[in-house]
């Protein structure tokens, strides 16, 4: 053991990589229901092997932040500065007012319990569970003029902070909004989300919600036109109106012919039709006889992600989209929106910066792929010369300050980034070949940057960390479910009486405003359908931008009105 201590101190960097280990291994494990998610096991790593002794001096925790900050800007920015949808406005006014309330709550909670400026910022990255913004934080600090032992001071309380606060964070957020929010909403969730359902042509089967006859679960089968079938002379557009069933292929003696909607049927052809298996038993087995040709069959078909850019698709609905004629032939299977999956329903609207599965024959799968945006097909390339270049633009204008009242104020290099990344995530929708970082890479710069970050922040506190806890634990732990508790409630009477959010929807847009998927995944526990996940999307998108930025302004405040000090 002694070997160990003394090989960590020597080499700190791999102290960084223990802490690592242990937070994503820790992190998913669940314990009665709930995780404690990587950041925060993460952090508890740090903390613990920060007690070695252990100091992880220079830019690294910032290089890593600043590309965690780009990554979230990138994948947020296509529906950041979209408008979404019919109730895009109506949700981009709500949640900045739930903003508002997640920062003046929190500073209100700092000032009456008298903490300093660190603890301040913990006790609001952690009830309002937005790690990024003690970043944001750590530079404003950094630049406010303190000397070097006030600043470490205030440095060391954050983590404590956080920790103490980020599991009433997760934890009470889920709870308040599942269990108490359809009680203040007055509704019976399940049925207002089999309503809503049904509204968007679902038929209101809610226990099912990502299950659609028409655009999901198909298969390809092989028939035989006979004269007694009737549809012998007609064109395949013609045959089955009204059942979402499409003719792939037309075999007529030793040709293969690819079907269009226009083509005519003949006695004697053999046809590959594609529907879903019920569409294909109910209707299309009862008029003709199913036949097995290998060559008929072996079609060339696939299935690819798409990156929804177009101007003209976004706020269609599935069913809007599927009346187009290049939609023949071609089944959706997913919609993915900010690493949510939402309804797959005819109502659903299609939203620039949505990825969506689709699956068919190749030439129908690449005609739909033009019309929607960009294939996201499996790549290993990121261009990195483009994140780079991002970086450092945003960096250098966010470096740039305005002094008011003796405080100088600026995005710094964090807030920079963040709104570099915002920028050319949006401009990637317009020039979706420009600056690809593919989903997994994405993943890595969101997860390791961000736990990078956190893992140096709890080591470095490490040794003021006990003591910190010791002296405002219980007190800090009341402050935190306050500071988390107040904003959520006022979301949601907001929501229901003020915005008048469908209910289906509404706890999905309080959840998204505080950017808490674990609360998201609660709701749609109870309401038995993912039906609330339509509401989240907007609001994450503003409200992780703004928690974010928030964290300067909590120093700033802090330091204004009195929590200087140490």
């Amino acid at each position: 053991m002694e070997w160990l201590v003394n090989t960590l101190k020597q080499y700190p960097e791999l102290g960084l990589f223990a802490a690592l280990a242990f937070g994503f291994w820790l992190g998913p494990k669940k314990f009665f229901g709930f995780n404690l998610g990587a950041v925060t096991a993460t952090l508890i790593a740090g903390v613990a092997i920060g007690q070695l002794g252990l100091s992880i001096p220079g830019p690294i925790k910032s290089a890593f932040f600043l590309l965690f900050l780009f990554a979230v800007g990138y994948g947020v920015g296509p529906q950041f500065f979209a408008g979404l949808g019919k109730d895009g406005p109506k949700q981009i006014a709500f949640t900045l007012i739930v903003m508002v309330a997640c920062l003046v709550v929190p500073i209100a909670c700092a000032y009456v319990a008298g903490l300093d400026v660190g603890y301040a910022v913990g006790l609001y990255a952690g009830s309002q569970t937005i790690s990024a913004s003690i970043g944001v934080a750590t530079d404003q600090i950094n630049k406010s003029g303190l000397s070097a032992d006030v600043a470490k001071s205030m440095l060391g309380a954050i983590p404590v902070g956080y920790a103490v606060t980020y599991i009433y964070g997760t934890v009470g957020s889920a709870l308040l909004l599942s269990k108490l929010g359809p009680k203040m909403i007055g509704v019976d969730l399940v049925q207002a989300c089999k309503d809503y359902e049904a509204r968007l042509g679902g038929g209101g089967k809610a226990a099912q919600p990502g299950i659609l006859s028409a655009y999901h679960r198909f298969e390809l089968r092989g028939y035989r036109i006979t004269e007694r079938s009737g549809l012998a002379g007609k064109r395949c557009m013609d045959t089955f109106p009204g059942v979402r069933v499409f003719f792939e292929r037309i075999k007529r003696g030793d040709q293969i012919i690819v079907a269009q909607g226009d083509s005519v049927l003949q006695n004697g052809d053999l046809v590959a039709i594609s529907g879903r298996r019920k569409l294909l038993v109910e209707n299309v087995e009862s008029v003709l006889e199913e036949i097995e040709d290998r060559e008929l069959l072996d079609m060339p078909a696939t299935v690819v992600d798409v990156f929804v850019t177009s101007k003209e698709i976004n706020g269609k609905t599935i069913a809007e989209l599927a009346e187009r004629p290049e939609s023949r032939g071609v089944y959706m299977a997913k919609i993915t929106r900010h690493l949510v999956d939402i309804p797959l329903l005819p109502g659903t609207e299609i939203l620039r910066g949505d990825v969506i599965r689709i699956g068919g024959s190749v030439d129908h799968v690449n005609a739909v792929v033009k019309v929607l945006g960009y294939a996201d097909r499996p790549t290993d390339a990121t261009d990195i010369s483009f994140m780079a270049a991002g970086i450092l633009v945003g960096g250098l204008i966010g470096v740039l300050s305005v002094t008011v009242g003796g405080v100088p104020i600026s995005l710094s290099t964090s807030g920079g980034a963040l709104l570099a990344g915002l920028f050319l995530g949006y401009y990637r929708t317009i020039k979706p070949k420009f600056g690809q970082i593919p989903a997994p890479a994405l993943w890595i710069l969101n997860n390791l940057g961000l736990n990078v970050f956190i893992a140096i922040v709890g080591i470095n506190a490490g040794p003021d960390f006990i003591s910190g806890l010791q002296k405002l634990g219980v007190s800090l732990f009341l402050w935190g479910v306050v500071a988390t508790s107040v904003p959520l409630l006022i979301a949601v009477v907001l929501a229901r009486y003020i915005f008048k959010f469908d209910p289906a929807i509404l706890l999905g847009c309080c959840a998204g405003a505080r950017t808490t998927t674990a609360a998201l995944g609660m709701v749609q526990d109870a309401a038995k359908s993912n039906i609330p996940a339509l509401g989240y999307g907007m609001p994450y998108a503003v409200g992780n931008t703004f928690l974010t930025i928030w964290g300067l302004f909590i120093v700033i405040v802090m330091m204004k009105i009195g929590g200087g000090g140490g």
